[in-house]
């Protein structure tokens, strides 16, 4: 994936990923709730998602349908922090991602089965 979002649009595409295809209005309306945007500034920011390749507009009533998934924006996103960040070594970022949080018992267990199931 190349398209690269700023937090903006994200909030944009995570309203689709949760809501499912909505309308433009129905996006500017919850993000209105969640964030205090106007219609404006929301329209304006789902046409810059159009326009990056994130979103497609359907007719009628301008209905927004994610042309991305979650999963390949976190992917992305994930690989550029652990390039830009941590010079490409994913054991640098769990290290440090370790080192600033405690772990219950359970999540540790988890991460062990994560780590197996990645050999």
């Amino acid at each position: 994936m190349n398209i690269k979002l700023f937090d903006s649009e994200l909030k944009v595409m995570n309203v689709l990923w949760r809501e499912g295809d909505t309308t433009a209005k129905r996006i500017s309306d919850i993000l209105n709730e969640e964030t205090g945007w106007n219609i404006n500034t929301t329209y304006t920011v789902i046409k810059k998602c159009i326009g990056k390749g994130a979103i497609e507009r359907q007719e009628p009533n301008f209905l927004c349908h994610a042309l991305i998934s979650r999963e390949e924006v976190q992917a992305a996103e994930t690989d550029e922090l652990i390039d830009r960040i941590y010079e490409g070594s994913t054991d640098m970022l769990f290290a440090s991602l370790l080192s600033r949080k405690k772990l219950s018992p359970d999540q540790i267990d988890r991460l062990k089965k994560i780590v197996e199931e990645g050999r």
